[in-house]
């Protein structure tokens, strides 16, 4: 039997654990705050609906798992070990399975954290942010710098593989304040980091604030964009260049799980506001989405199933690709949908040194990458 689209990208399942201890002003995640939340009744609906999409898929093995949020490491490590027990169970995890974490170091403790080594989880990535106190308040983070770098120390210890994300062309942030605050996470020997521009998403505090004049100190999209490319340098000359666009790591040090995104493997999602795509046996590829609101969530899982045309998945499997270095293959893409790309604006892009062609690999050069978006519009028919 020919082999699925989805098993080029492999198979991973992402838990969406929705609780925070403060709504960042910046974040337009599905997080939540609440005071208590009953993680027994959690872990039950959580193996429940793990156990209704393994039905839809039949037997798989699982490659990756993430726990993200929210704040997954507000989570009880019963909670983390339950989920991952059910996981193999309905599926099975391979033995070499990745299992990450997102952590913010404010509920980072040392015996919580070997609870959640103990019960599978190989991999910590930290919401860390930016490494100054000004800037923290400023972002809304509920730790200093210090405790960042403390919690960092503490998961360093209990886990081999531990990532951190950071924040730049934050508020009034020069270049030069950049690079000193990029060179001084490069100095912890990190393996694996994750490097965001800072946008302002409408449905959030910053939103609000931008919309009414209020935020001040955003750089100017020129500057932003050099950011961009200083950034790119230094990692670069580091030896952790980019894999995608805003993710960089040593070699063999990549997020697998975000790889099963990017190269467009199936994945399930669970918990509220979790997205999936799902792969069924006679061939209908599904785009699912989870209920939003925690608690509509818990009591009755509603989880929407749309089927997606070959088209919908061409288009998605090239949007994906084309985040990442590797870039995309041309034939996997056209045998979704043949008649999907434009050769002569492929040819055009090349002559413009945006996307670049190695046999079958279809590829955004380093110029283009900022530019990705209005690359894509270009390319297809």
């Amino acid at each position: 039997m020919a082999e699925a689209d989805w098993q080029n990208g492999g198979f991973g399942v992402y838990v969406h654990w929705p609780f925070c201890q403060a709504k960042c002003p910046y974040c337009d995640f599905n997080s939540h705050v609440r005071r208590e939340v009953d993680q027994h009744a959690w872990r039950q609906a959580l193996v429940s609906e793990i156990e209704a999409q393994a039905a839809l898929t039949g037997p798989r093995r699982v490659d990756t798992v993430f726990f993200g949020g929210g704040t997954p490491s507000l989570m009880e490590p019963e909670t983390v070990a339950t989920v991952l027990q059910a996981i193999g169970r309905y599926w099975s995890l391979a033995e070499d399975a990745e299992i990450s974490l997102e952590a913010n170091p404010t509920s980072v403790e040392a015996g919580r954290f070997a609870g959640y080594r103990d019960a599978g989880v190989n991999r910590i990535s930290m919401g860390i942010q930016a490494l100054n106190d000004a800037d923290l308040r400023r972002l809304g983070r509920l730790h200093s710098a210090a405790e960042g770098l403390a919690a960092f120390d503490v998961a360093r210890g209990l886990f081999e593989r531990v990532s951190f994300d950071l924040i730049y062309a934050r508020q009034d942030q020069t270049r030069a304040d950049w690079m000193a605050e990029l060179d001084r996470a490069l100095a912890l020997d990190l393996d694996h980091l994750s490097l965001y521009q800072l946008t302002i998403e409408a449905a959030t505090r910053f939103g609000e604030l931008h919309a009414r004049g209020a935020l001040r100190g955003l750089p100017s999209d020129a500057r932003a964009s050099d950011m961009y490319f200083d950034t790119q340098d230094r990692m670069e000359r580091a030896g952790l260049p980019a894999y995608e666009i805003s993710n960089h790591a040593r070699a063999d040090a990549q997020s697998r799980h975000n790889l099963v995104y990017w190269r467009y493997g199936d994945y399930a999602g669970i918990g509220p506001g979790a997205h999936g795509r799902l792969t069924l046996g006679d061939g209908t590829r599904l785009a699912t989405e989870a209920e939003r609101q925690p608690e509509r969530w818990l009591d009755e899982r509603a989880v929407e199933r749309t089927a997606l045309s070959r088209r919908d998945q061409a288009l998605e499997c090239l949007l994906m690709g084309l985040r990442l270095a590797e870039g995309v293959s041309r034939s996997r893409v056209e045998a979704l949908d043949a008649e999907i790309f434009d050769p002569d604006a492929i040819a055009r892009l090349e002559d413009d040194g945006l996307v670049s062609q190695d046999r079958d690999r279809l590829t955004i050069t380093k110029t283009g990458r900022p530019l990705t978006n209005a690359i894509l519009r270009e390319l297809l028919i």
